[in-house]
């Protein structure tokens, strides 16, 4: 009698998230708990087939992106199935459950974990989908915000910043990738000196997935030693054509998109700003005024290759300082800022698959940012009379700093996945970068530093054009060494032109599988960074530096207790080498700086003698969206020293030693969801003032016999949203209303010396700060 095939109608959505950009898909066939061997699964379309072996285990690799079937082929009867989503991007892997024989109705169960991560990322790894960013209460629909509440990761400073603070490491310490792109920066209002800003340039509604990985991450990732932020932008509908319109946080927008003449999609999101058509002044003097542009376009040139261009651009302007609504007990009253910036990136890439058993991926890409700044401090001359006009006063104040920069880098890069016998998975690419600087920027009064008693330190100009050289090649293989036990190894090899040194970077990572549900995973690796160009070209001396070092060691456990809750415990070790720290103030290190926007206050000579050390341990509960709610829960605990040039550890500035964090999201019916967000974090260390000596220069001067021996209080916040989806002309239309800070708690963001009042002021954190918006599909 022949055998009747069955057709398993999965439809996998699988993007290519791996550093080849395809995917794959496993899984395990049993009947009754027990693995069943001879089972040959298909993949529609594709003609691309495995035959599960004596552990019911499966494998089809070279998976380009896209939704496919599985056909499976088992019995003498048609069985019928159940749907399944598997996360895009990842390697999908299936749990296919055949019925026992004589069962009265035929069915066959599958299901799918959303935990899974690239099987040569062993630890320290978080997958996020696009409706957590998209609805959660507090993330702003902004993925650096929402990154904020993972375990290990902390808010800096400031409420406005977004800021990425990883396991106590420096907001400077962060890749960021978006499809396959390097960019420097994914925020709007930034500088040259820090990696954070207020809000990102990227569309959250243009988000398919997000990896986050914050330790012990495998060798295709660069210079970067604290974390990697890897973002997939959906397709465009290769359908028929449509758009949304949007109202949020970062403004107004739309978003249209449609087909490529059958064979693949592009999308475009454009916002702008919006609060500057209503006011000139939010509070401290102006009002920001942002515009960005988002694209994508997909193309199969034909079975095997497949091409993709992406833009992220962004243009932006704010003036800050004293106006007629002035608070003059704050510092901002005594500054006058003009800032005005602009950033873009843009990629190519072609992906090509060799057989069955290699793909291949180039990419080139271009990336710039423009920053004009020019600040005048209008007290520096003494308190002006409480008379004299505004406009008066600025134009005879002095401009302390100005800066008309700009940064160029252009990138080739070559990546290669294969699968060859007894090795099981090997990576291997290389990339190689052109930097193009030009810096126009001036200090000339030198900065009143707080570590110095004397004033008008370090003046300088710097008018500079350099092009750099930054190459670099990686190699790595993943293999099963027993059933249950999985090894990664690999290296980098980097090569820095501009300050002639190259580095040899070792990764290493094991996961052993216990049982089905627990597993126990660790990884090493040495990671380098070169310090960024503009603190190398600010001092001659700093030309000396060299790229610092931060070695991980990660270990844990993850038990996956269904598909979508996931409980994970994480112990890790940073030691850092080599950090840059100052020449003048022997107690000040780079680790403890980068989330600021007063880039003049981080200039300074340089010299590579840093130590440190970061360790901790993490609890995180995770609960997938299934039925009606999504969650997740995670406690941190830490400690992290860092010593400049007197070899003392102390208290690092994001040295964070509680964390805890609390999201979650309910689906109440159809039309209503609801979202909270809550975090408790220690205070963060700081210095205190010498009040004697401040009072005598009007400044404040630090009490360096107790430097970060103080914390600031303790951090709550509580935000909430609610979402109302109507029906406007058989389309929907997402309203939602939330806010941060529902409490609205007094958090402190830090103390400053105010020179017109001569005293110590509090600087608070964003008190309740109420969000509105909408989503509209047409």
């Amino acid at each position: 009698m022949r055998l009747i095939p069955f057709v398993l109608l999965l439809a996998l959505p699988i993007a290519a998230q791996d550093t080849a950009g395809v995917g794959a898909i496993s899984g395990v066939v049993s009947s009754d708990s027990q693995p069943v061997a001879g089972v040959t699964v298909c993949v529609s379309g594709l003609s691309r087939c495995a035959t599960t072996g004596e552990n019911g285990a499966f494998r089809i690799t070279e998976i380009r992106s896209g939704e496919y079937r599985l056909e499976v082929t088992f019995g003498r009867q048609a069985l019928s199935t159940e749907p399944v989503t598997v996360r895009a991007g990842l390697e999908g892997t299936v749990d296919i459950a055949l019925p026992q024989v004589g069962a009265a109705r035929e069915s066959v169960t599958v299901t799918a974990s959303v935990f899974v991560a690239p099987e040569e990322v062993k630890s320290s790894s978080f997958l996020i989908q696009p409706e957590e960013v998209f609805k959660s209460a507090g993330a702003l629909q902004d993925v650096s915000r929402y990154v904020q509440t993972l375990p290990g990761v902390v808010i800096g400073s400031d409420d406005f910043r977004n800021d990425i603070i990883v396991r106590g490491g420096s907001p400077l310490e962060n890749l960021f990738v978006v499809d396959n792109i390097e960019i420097p920066n994914i925020n709007a209002f930034a500088n040259f000196a820090s990696a954070g800003g207020t809000v990102s340039l990227l569309d959250a509604a243009l988000i398919q997935d997000v990896t986050f990985l914050t330790g012990g991450y495998p060798a295709p990732f660069i210079n970067r030693t604290s974390s990697v932020l890897q973002i997939a932008q959906r397709e465009g509908s290769r359908d028929a054509f449509g758009g949304r319109a949007t109202l949020g946080f970062a403004g107004a927008g739309a978003i249209f998109e449609g087909p490529l003449r059958d064979k693949g999609s592009w999308i475009v999101s454009a916002r702008r700003s919006f609060l500057d058509l209503f006011t000139d002044d939010i509070g401290f003097g102006g009002v920001p005024v942002l515009y960005t542009l988002n694209a994508k376009a997909v193309y199969d040139l034909s079975a095997r290759d497949r091409i993709w261009g992406v833009s992220i651009s962004g243009f932006d302007n704010i003036r800050l300082g004293l106006d007629e609504n002035s608070d003059l007990e704050e510092e901002i009253s005594n500054l006058d800022i003009r800032y005005d910036g602009r950033r873009s990136a843009n990629g190519f890439n072609w992906q090509r698959l060799f057989g069955d058993r290699g793909v291949g991926l180039l990419g080139v890409t271009h990336s710039e940012a423009r920053v004009r700044t020019r600040v005048r401090d209008l007290v520096r001359d003494g308190v002006p009379p409480p008379d004299l006009p505004i406009p008066d006063l600025i134009a005879a104040s002095p401009e302390v700093f100005r800066e008309n920069s700009s940064e160029a880098e252009t990138t080739l890069k070559y990546d290669f996945t294969a699968y060859a016998p007894m090795i099981d998975k090997i990576q291997a690419g290389g990339s190689f970068k052109t930097f193009r600087i030009r810096y126009d920027t001036a200090s000339p009064f030198g900065n009143d530093s707080p570590y110095s008693l004397t004033p008008g330190l370090n003046p300088f100009d710097l008018t500079r054009r350099f092009t750099a050289y930054q190459g670099g090649l990686y190699a790595q293989a993943t293999r099963n060494l027993t059933r249950r036990l999985n090894l990664t190894w690999g290296f980098r090899f980097d090569n820095y032109s501009f300050i002639r040194r190259s580095r040899v970077s070792p990764r290493a990572g094991l996961s052993y599988r216990i049982t089905d549900k627990l597993s126990w995973r660790a990884s090493y690796g040495s990671y380098f960074q070169q310090p960024f160009f503009l603190f190398l070209a600010a001092f001659p001396e700093n030309e000396a530096l060299v790229p610092f070092r931060a070695d991980h060691y990660v270990t844990g456990f993850s038990y996956v207790a269904s598909p979508t809750l996931r409980v994970t415990i994480e112990g890790y070790r940073k030691d850092y080498k080599d950090y840059p720290v100052s020449l003048q103030f022997p107690s000040l290190s780079l680790a403890s700086l980068g989330d600021t926007f007063a880039v003049r206050d981080i200039l300074f000579p340089l010299t590579s003698a840093g130590r440190g050390r970061v360790q901790g341990i993490e609890l995180f509960v995770e609960k997938k969206f299934a039925a009606k709610w999504f969650g997740q829960m995670n406690a941190a605990f830490s400690r992290s020293r860092q010593a400049g040039l007197d070899g003392i550890r102390r208290p690092a500035s994001f040295d964070y030693p509680r964390v805890f964090n609390l999201v979650g999201g309910y689906r109440l019916n159809p039309k209503w969801e609801f979202s909270v967000r809550a975090a408790a974090l220690s205070g963060r260390p700081i210095t205190p003032f010498d009040p004697v000596l401040s009072t005598q220069q009007r400044r404040d001067i630090f009490d360096l016999d107790r430097v970060n021996a103080e914390r600031l209080p303790a951090y709550v916040r509580l935000d909430l949203r609610a979402d109302r989806t109507f029906i406007v002309r058989d389309k929907p239309l997402l309203f939602f209303i939330g806010a941060q800070n529902v409490l609205n708690r007094k958090n402190v963001a830090g103390y400053t010396w105010n020179r017109r009042t001569n005293s110590e002021r509090i600087n608070e954190q964003l008190g309740i700060f109420p969000l509105i918006g909408l989503d509209w599909r047409f």
